[in-house]
């Protein structure tokens, strides 16, 4: 097995998709514009061209290009505005006793404001608390072209993938013209507690409100609360017809025994 390659056999570029798909949070690299009144420290050296990190939520279109909300009150909005450069850093460590065993996956690529009002809604999905501010003049969504990623999936596990070894998907125009009145029926036939395994944590009703915020062609996003899940498809998918098909294929019978969907996580979110 080459060095980079999962323990499991999963190939690098479909261990980095997963995992980037299933966070709901990243890490935000930009540079630090010059012209910030704020770039000089008390020695009066300028600052400009620092990396500057910070939190941000994030969503997905289709094709896997990340999703931002972003305001142009906050630093970040304004580094990238004026150097659309950003580094998005994916960590998959979470409750692991040794972190450093875990996969992440830093993504390099352009950040440019869009409009398109589908990708506002795939992002308000994802994250229903943000439509509190989203409305905000100064709100806008930013999407991320994905250049180069790099996926550490543990010691000496290690890859560098361009975008074309990344292999994102395609633009699926079936799908994303579908995929609000998909989720409506799915929600509404309660498909999304019979794609979640139950844990331990689990009370009464909590599995009941799991529901569906997303359907790509590589899979599907779930959201109870303030955690996420994600549910991965062995196979692409590019219309509402074929994700009822695979969904169906995943789905545990309806007095809850039987396996979950492939390759389910599900971790805290906002």
């Amino acid at each position: 097995m080459p060095p980079g390659d999962r323990q499991d056999g999963t190939a690098p570029a479909t261990s980095a998709r997963r995992l980037m798909r299933a966070c709901d949070r990243a890490a935000l690299a930009t540079a630090r514009r010059p012209d910030d009144t704020g770039s000089a420290d008390a020695g009066g050296v300028d600052k400009g061209g620092w990396p500057y990190p910070s939190l941000v939520l994030v969503a997905f279109d289709h094709d896997g290009s990340p999703l931002l909300l972003l305001s142009t009150l906050a630093d970040h909005t304004r580094n990238l505005l004026a150097d659309g450069r950003v580094g998005l850093l994916f960590d998959g460590t979470a409750g692991l006793a040794r972190p450093l065993t875990g996969a992440r996956l830093s993504v390099l690529g352009r950040a440019e404001r869009s409009d398109e009002p589908r990708h506002r809604a795939r992002y308000l999905r994802r994250h229903p608390d943000a439509a509190f501010y989203a409305g905000f003049a100064d709100f806008s969504i930013y999407r991320v072209t994905v250049e180069r990623a790099h996926l550490v999936a543990g010691f000496g596990r290690i890859h560098w993938l361009s975008a074309a070894e990344l292999d994102l998907p395609a633009s699926a125009p079936a799908l994303a013209m579908g995929e609000a009145d998909l989720l409506d029926r799915l929600n509404g036939e309660g498909y999304g507690p019979r794609l979640v395994p139950s844990t331990d944590e689990d009370g009464a009703g909590q599995r009941e409100s799991w529901s569906l915020t997303g359907v790509d062609p590589d899979g599907c996003d779930l959201r109870r609360g303030g955690y996420v899940a994600r549910v991965d498809f062995e196979q692409r998918i590019r219309d509402p017809e074929s994700a009822r098909l695979m969904l169906d294929a995943l789905i545990r019978p309806q007095d809850g025994t039987g396996p979950p969907g492939h390759a389910t996580t599900a971790d805290g979110g906002a």
